[in-house]
């Protein structure tokens, strides 16, 4: 992400809600905290934000209204319930209002720091206007064809390579944290996935080997960055 993502928060324990922020921030994101339904829509209303992380008990107005109000002006806003219920017929309710995930409170912040991620990653990549084709050093990569082509040569990629490509690309001369990756193409972060993605960049460091300008640097426990 090359640009600082605005998060709402709405929750009204304030000792939580301070955490919340506080672990986001350090995270990189810009939060804004809310304590109840009614200001938080007016906010909503009023700024600008990419992300929205709702409890679903708030006084004036309940995490279920207020999604779906939030829905109605933005229908591509995603959205996370943290709730201290797990009943199916509260996800099932949140689901067809169209939020994304929820988790259980009590949970562990770097969960809900990997759903974000996760979340915000497979927007990024199926926003229709996002870009398909990019260059690369010599290289010219189609994401959508799944194609990397260099001086009238052409070589189809499988389709987990070009999307590992297209975040790279997407932030090329960035670093890209590994997690970042795993957690939106794996769904889980773990050993095994770590070691499938090292294999992937690998081939795709062979790939661009014609041109010697092209590196993918792996920052050791951090990620990886895409040069040329």
């Amino acid at each position: 992400m090359s640009r600082i993502v605005n998060i709402l928060l709405v929750e009204d324990d304030l000792n939580l809600g301070f955490l919340l922020v506080e672990f986001l921030e350090l995270k990189g994101f810009a939060v804004k905290l809310y304590r109840d339904g009614l200001t938080a829509f007016t906010g909503f209303q009023n700024g600008h934000f990419d992300f929205c992380i709702l409890d679903v008990m708030l006084p004036k107005m309940d995490g279920f209204t207020l999604a779906k109000k939030m829905k109605i002006l933005n229908p591509q806003i995603p959205i996370i319930f943290l709730t201290a219920r797990s009943l199916k017929e509260d996800k099932m309710k949140g689901y067809e209002i169209g939020v994304d995930d929820y988790i259980t409170k009590p949970f562990d912040e770097d969960e809900l720091f990997y759903k974000i991620t996760a979340i915000l990653n497979r927007s990024h990549l199926s926003k229709g206007t996002s870009e398909n084709t990019f260059q690369i050093g010599r290289f010219q990569f189609d994401f959508q064809n799944q194609s990397l082509e260099i001086d009238g040569q052409k070589r189809r990629l499988t389709e987990r390579e070009s999307t590992i490509l297209k975040f790279l690309c997407l932030n090329k001369n960035n670093v890209i944290r590994r997690e970042q990756i795993l957690t939106a193409i794996w769904g889980e972060n773990d050993y095994f996935a770590g070691r499938s993605l090292d294999v992937f960049i690998s081939k795709l460091r062979k790939y661009f080997s014609p041109d010697p300008s092209i590196t993918i640097e792996n920052i050791p426990k951090v990620g990886f960055i895409l040069q040329d």
